[in-house]
């Protein structure tokens, strides 16, 4: 008896139809500190061709350095137990000038994703050393057994020259990580999973 390998392909997965409820792209609100920053960009894969049903999530501090820890959690607590129809958005309860760092951006057709933010302050590292202002970010797509984590850090930051995590990258590779100024004062990134210009990710 001979037997015969089936087809491979990709299935799920699928994080529209999960997620839509649960996409949060803008962390700004009244009250909260800070310069707003807007980023724009694509998710591709190693042809360069669009990485759609994706998901972008982001993780940061707040102007002051400060990331939000139990205000946080019992705030996604009542995102999940929102009663709303479910094709109506989840959005946790923030209170005045609360800021909870946490972000949640669905990658278009065309692998397009946009989201509105406010530019972190700098946070301690591992060795004891201000790390540069930056975005930690895990990247979902179908086919990716596990999330790929990355940062996004900020164009002419003198602290850059600094950080930890970017002096553990060659410095041929560094620019993947940084944001780069678009149109209208918005940054621009792109995710590249493989192939030239791959994007910069990390082992966590």
């Amino acid at each position: 008896m001979s037997f015969q390998a089936t087809t491979s392909q990709t299935v799920g997965p699928y994080f529209q139809i999960g997620l839509e409820r649960f996409y949060i792209d803008d962390l700004t609100a009244p009250g909260v500190s800070g310069a707003a920053i807007e980023i724009e960009g694509r998710a591709v894969d190693g042809d360069g061709q669009p990485v759609p049903d994706g998901v972008i999530e982001i993780w940061q501090a707040d102007a002051q350095g400060q990331y939000a820890h139990s205000e946080f959690s019992r705030g996604l607590g009542s995102m999940q137990e929102n009663d709303s129809p479910a094709k109506q958005p989840a959005r946790p309860q923030r209170g005045p000038g609360g800021f909870w760092g946490f972000g949640r951006i669905p990658t278009q057709l065309d692998g397009s994703f946009r989201f509105k933010t406010i530019k972190p302050g700098r946070v301690l590292a591992p060795d004891g050393t201000l790390q540069a202002p930056h975005l930690a970010v895990s990247v979902f797509a179908r086919g990716l057994l596990r999330r790929l984590v990355t940062r996004i850090y900020f164009p002419d930051e003198p602290s850059n020259a600094e950080d930890f995590a970017l002096k553990l990258v060659e410095a041929g590779r560094r620019h993947t990580l940084i944001a780069k100024k678009s149109r209208d004062g918005w940054l621009q990134w792109n995710v590249v999973l493989q192939g030239k210009d791959e994007t910069v990710f990390f082992d966590c």
